[in-house]
């Protein structure tokens, strides 16, 4: 009689010939989604690959310091590598940019409007339901701009929290920043600097500031924007620069 023995798998022990449970693939996937949701605010649904990209500013532009957990932000350091791997990816081949911002850190968002500005690819921003403060220059920041007819842009001078230091070095950093937010917005769009000055310290129209709330076509009737339009609008501009680009650029023959 053989003293050999057969080994028979463990029934407590995974086989690692056994096909994958579709369950836990699925579960694994809807995972990955979730947790794409909670960091970028973002998900890859629709699953078809798009030569376009999709960012959202909304809520608060979040700077160098934490928000609290309740506050809706986008925080600026998700946004930059975003930004460069569109500028790299030659797969993607225009940048569609969504506000719907309160606004937030001065220089974070003049970062977020710079980068998007320097992109080579072309790009088109649409301010839907509201694009304030600090929203503004990002918003200008692209080829071509599109805000709904309902949605506004409230402009006002830059304003400091926390401890402030009653030197007259401190109003000339302040005075400084708001030159170059105006810098920005009226090398980017058609306003002019008297205008953009005009209503950003405009008074009697703010509860409790100083400033003016542009709604839809008075962005337009302004400069500040380039149309009235929504994503549709947004998009369909946004594919004739593609294909504008593609026939300027096309390959040697």
């Amino acid at each position: 009689m053989s003293d050999k023995t057969t080994a028979f798998p463990s029934s407590d022990q995974p086989n690692p010939a056994a096909p994958a449970n579709p369950a836990d693939e699925a579960r694994k996937a809807s995972a990955a989604v979730t947790d794409s949701i909670v960091q970028l605010g973002q998900t890859s649904v629709p699953a078809s690959e798009s030569n376009i990209l999709c960012l959202t500013i909304i809520g608060q532009v979040e700077g160098h310091l934490m928000l609290p957990p309740q506050n809706k932000t986008t925080k600026y350091e998700h946004l930059i590598p975003q930004l460069v791997a569109a500028e790299q990816n030659p797969k993607v081949e225009g940048v569609l940019i969504v506000l719907n911002t309160v606004g937030g850190d001065v220089e974070a968002g003049l970062a977020i409007a710079e980068m998007i500005s320097s992109l080579t690819k072309p790009k088109v921003t649409v301010v839907l339901g509201g694009g304030h403060s600090i929203g503004v220059p990002i918003a200008v920041s692209a080829d071509y701009t599109f805000i709904a007819e309902t949605a506004t842009m409230t402009i006002h001078p830059i304003r400091m929290n926390g401890l402030v230091i009653g030197v007259p070095q401190t109003f000339e950093y302040l005075d400084k920043m708001q030159e170059r937010v105006t810098r920005f917005v009226t090398r980017h769009s058609h306003i002019s600097e008297a205008t953009f000055k005009e209503l950003m310290f405009k008074t009697g129209e703010l509860t409790r500031d100083i400033g003016t709330t542009v709604i839809g076509s008075d962005a337009v009737r302004h400069g500040l924007i380039n149309a009235v339009g929504g994503i549709g609008e947004a998009l369909k501009e946004l594919n004739r620069r593609i294909g504008t680009k593609k026939s300027e650029g096309g390959s040697p023959s």
